[in-house]
């Protein structure tokens, strides 16, 4: 397995590193941030012209046919840069899955568009009072002459709050979850939008007998929606290795310049052993997360690897965020200053689709099937 980007794969970093620092320093960031998007149209527009909306997407659904290397390469830039627009949930997620579970027509319709920029989607399966791995959906789909209705509510629903059409999960009347596409300005669709501590967006969606058409063929789609989480997954990993890698820069770069008794804290022998120990730390969770990604592009759909490669990059965030906090001093905890956004990213990333505790408890519930385990610290 070769963890090396190539030519190809080099040249879309270098290109949406260029635009990203081109248009996002601190104060444009918190200034776009304080819009009621929360993100910019102009940068969204430049993403699209240089086709990386459409990545994941087969060339005749009009995208570019790239591979999960390159969304991941496309993901880590864009935490890097902390650039707040709705790559994952606004096209990446909703997108692959109507790729994977659509007609023809529905692939037709809607995926030039999240390509070109023109529309966003949003994928609706969190309910409130459920927390990752959502074990039973109550959101109910309703067949009859006229065509499908749904009912429920589904919150939260990242990047809802811009979404033109919803993919909803509902329990369907013979026992298994479906795939839904729901016009967002649909009667019987009511939408409360919200920011979350990191300045991002999203919304909880209320749905009264709302007009529904299932995604693909219908039926049972619950291995779709694994399937969905699990990209997700490791594309949060991948997003995450671009902020932590910021971090620590910021982080090395406050210790070459702040002075104590009269020296840089960069000479303290305690304080640069702490920064080395976040680089280590760093180093291995890039690599669970390129294993969660190349698992992938070698076709293994596994949530077991998932859950591993988020387990290890969430603790990674934890060290990381809170080792960067500390040696930034009082600095690191106001807004005006850059390292605390990053850090308020590392941990809503830590606590989308699972924190923790939980892929730790999904891992455990798996150690029967193994005849050997590794027990670490």
């Amino acid at each position: 397995m070769d963890f090396e980007l190539n030519d190809e794969q080099t040249m879309l970093r270098d290109t949406t590193r260029e635009v990203l620092s081109r248009s996002y320093d601190a104060e444009k960031r918190n200034a776009v941030s304080a819009t009621e998007a929360g993100w910019s149209a102009d940068v969204w527009k430049q993403l699209a012209e240089l086709g990386l909306l459409g990545l994941p997407f087969a060339e005749a659904d009009g995208g570019m046919g790239a591979g999960p290397v390159e969304t991941m390469v496309v993901m880590t830039e864009l935490g890097r840069a902390l650039a707040p627009e709705p790559y994952l949930g606004g096209v990446l997620t909703p997108g692959g899955v109507i790729a994977a579970v659509g007609s023809a027509e529905q692939r037709s319709r809607y995926l030039p568009l999240l390509s070109e920029g023109t529309a966003l989607a949003a994928f609706a399966h969190a309910e409130p009072g459920t927390r990752w791995p959502v074990a039973a959906v109550s959101t109910t789909a309703t067949a009859s002459a006229a065509g499908w209705t749904i009912n429920g509510v589904k919150n939260p629903v990242l990047q809802g709050d811009s979404a033109d059409v919803v993919i909803v999960t509902a329990t369907l009347p013979d026992g298994g979850t479906g795939l839904f596409l729901v016009d967002a300005e649909g009667a019987g669709v009511s939408r409360t939008t919200f920011t979350t501590h990191d300045g991002r967006r999203g919304a909880q969606f209320a749905f009264t007998d709302a007009a529904a058409e299932p995604l693909g063929e219908g039926g049972d789609a619950s291995s779709a929606i694994v399937e969905a989480e699990v990209r997700a997954q490791a594309a949060l990993c991948a997003e995450a290795i671009g902020v932590m890698t910021e971090a620590l820069r910021l982080t090395t770069e406050y210790l070459k310049q702040r002075k104590q008794f009269g020296v840089s804290l960069s000479k303290f022998q305690a304080l640069t052993h702490r920064a080395a120990d976040m680089y280590v730390t760093l180093e291995l969770a890039s690599s669970m997360s390129l294993y969660a990604t190349m698992s992938i592009a070698d076709g293994v759909i596994d949530p077991v690897v998932a859950s591993r490669a988020k387990l290890a990059v969430g603790r990674a965030a934890h060290q990381i965020g809170q080792e960067s906090i500390q040696m930034h001093g009082g600095i690191g905890m106001t807004a005006e200053y850059p390292v605390g956004h990053y850090v308020s990213r590392l941990v809503a990333i830590e606590h989308t689709l699972g924190a923790s505790d939980d892929h730790l408890r999904v891992l455990a519930g798996n150690v029967s099937n193994y005849s050997m385990v590794n027990v670490g610290e």
